[in-house]
């Protein structure tokens, strides 16, 4: 099989689980907006927004670091593996004992006074999270595609059905609808005001059956060991990736946290901010069908290019691969944002609909983060992580400064705005310096060629007001457009990849 061939199997294999995971998770929205209001959906939406934030601080970049030294020496893999998850236990234990002592200070400073178990229990979630995170970095490095797929999967079908049975299941038992023999025990911990809590319970009941699931790849050849000595070369290696992570995160997350704070009183009338907030988090999922596509691909991309990176064609082969990257999620981009009306129906409530006027734009976003993480393999094969840092902070003070200065005149799209802009600027950054330190010939006239006609196809089919049976005839036309084109410039590439037993 071509090396093209490999990385795009695992990519479909990663693609495939978090495709059947991400759907079932995506369940979650609708259920989520059918029995909780935007308010409470607001509160679940800013934390996190900040657990996001705090689970880079949790792996501290060290994932990247296993892939990197574990391909440098593969004879020592079980070393590089005891020293990496050592220290990100001892680093967890730490944050997490922290965030717990402060638990009540850190709610009330929030606005939610009384509520610590908030803290407490996402605390324990980013705990495991960070626990597990190097074993699962191992599986991939193995190619142990299945045992990661399942693993995720058991995860995520837990969580929904915790968020069933705390949410639903015991509300009903509560109201004496069925199962009343089982009130009086039930009673004793549900209160329909809990709703937010039981959600995050219900992410660490899921996340504690990690554990017993990774116990062999989690022990096997681990010896605890913190040695400064032996620590200090993965340190090095990973605390810039670890602040391209923090700075990452406020690109993607901030807007959510900032929300409630920035926009002003009365500015959607009724809909208070912590509603707004809301709204805009539903919103902000039906972007996971980009999210799906850039995950997966980097799941399997990130082993991939370490272990091509002494190939003497790997800077071909690259470009060619953020080609086919940009073909396939504008396709994806296309295909959402000229069908948001049947998309907007997983929002269950009609209010959570009405801000689904983001959603093209965080596709788009999304779609450049996606290159990013392209570009950033000249960053990490030449050991310069320290500009992935400066690119990615720079993007942290874009998206703060956007973030002030539009949320107040445009809400929530001018926080979709800003993501845009943010990951545009930081996509030229990384190209420009990407040139001066590993260049890589990208077919730059096919990249923007794919993305621009992607957007005019959107902009004028959402200009244009026609019947129901129209507008599903140039959705669908639409689609075979850009696929027709793909074909007439793409055939003759298209075919060598198909048929031909290298690359």
């Amino acid at each position: 099989m071509s090396t093209f061939k490999k990385l795009l199997s695992q990519t479909a294999l990663y693609g495939l689980s978090s495709i059947i995971g991400r759907s079932m998770n995506f369940l979650l929205v609708p259920f989520y907006t059918s029995v909780m209001q935007p308010g409470r959906y607001g509160i679940v939406t800013e934390f996190y927004a900040y657990v996001a934030f705090f689970n880079i601080l949790y792996t501290f970049g060290m994932e990247t670091a296993y892939f990197r030294y574990a391909n440098k020496d593969q004879a020592d893999e079980k070393n590089v593996y005891s020293i990496i998850q050592s220290f990100i236990t001892i680093l967890g234990i730490l944050f997490t004992l922290t965030l717990i002592f402060f638990s009540s200070s850190i709610s009330e400073s929030m606005g939610y006074s009384g509520k610590p178990q908030y803290v407490i229990w996402l605390a324990c979630v980013m705990f495991i999270d960070a626990f597990v995170a190097i074993p699962f970095a191992r599986l991939r490095f193995k190619n142990r595609v299945q045992f990661f797929v399942i693993i995720k999967l058991i995860n995520i079908l837990l969580n929904i059905c915790f968020n069933i049975f705390f949410l639903v299941v015991c509300a009903q038992i509560h109201q004496g609808k069925y199962l009343s023999f089982l009130q009086p025990l039930i009673n004793i911990f549900y209160d329909s005001s809990r709703q937010v809590e039981f959600v995050f319970m219900s992410n660490l009941l899921a996340n504690l059956i990690f554990v017993p699931m990774l116990i062999i790849p989690l022990t096997n050849g681990w010896r605890f060991s913190l040695r400064y000595t032996e620590i200090k070369p993965y340190f090095n290696y990973a605390y810039p990736i670890m602040i391209m992570g923090i700075a990452g995160m406020i690109n993607e997350m901030l807007s959510r946290a900032m929300l409630k704070y920035v926009l002003p009183d009365g500015f959607y009338g009724s809909i208070t901010k912590l509603e707004a907030l809301g709204i805009f988090g539903a919103c902000y999922k039906l972007s996971m069908f980009m999210t799906l596509a850039v995950q997966s691909f980097r799941y399997a991309a990130e082993p991939f290019f370490f272990s091509k990176a002494a190939d003497k064609n790997a800077p071909d082969l690259f470009a060619k691969v953020m080609k086919w990257f940009v073909i396939f999620c504008s396709a994806i981009y296309l295909v959402v944002s000229v069908n948001l009306d049947f998309f907007g129906l997983l929002l269950r409530k009609e209010i959570y609909r009405t801000g689904l006027g983001v959603v093209p734009l965080l596709l788009l976003a999304n779609l450049f983060l996606g290159i990013y993480y392209n570009l950033s393999v000249w960053y990490k094969l030449s050991d310069r992580t320290q500009f992935g840092a400066y690119i990615s902070l720079l993007g942290a003070c874009i998206t703060i400064v956007l973030n002030l200065l539009f949320i107040p005149i445009a809400g929530y799209m001018g926080a979709a705005f800003a993501t845009l802009v943010c990951y545009f600027t930081m996509c030229a950054m990384s190209y420009y310096y990407g040139n001066k330190y590993y260049p890589i010939q990208y077919p730059l006239g096919s990249i923007f060629f794919y993305i621009a006609l992607a957007t005019i196809i959107i902009f004028i089919l959402s200009n244009i007001y026609v019947s129901f049976i129209l507008k599903c005839i140039l959705s669908v036309s639409s689609v075979v457009f850009y696929g027709i084109c793909v074909w007439i410039f793409e055939r003759d590439e298209l075919n060598t990849i198909l048929k031909k037993k290298s690359f």
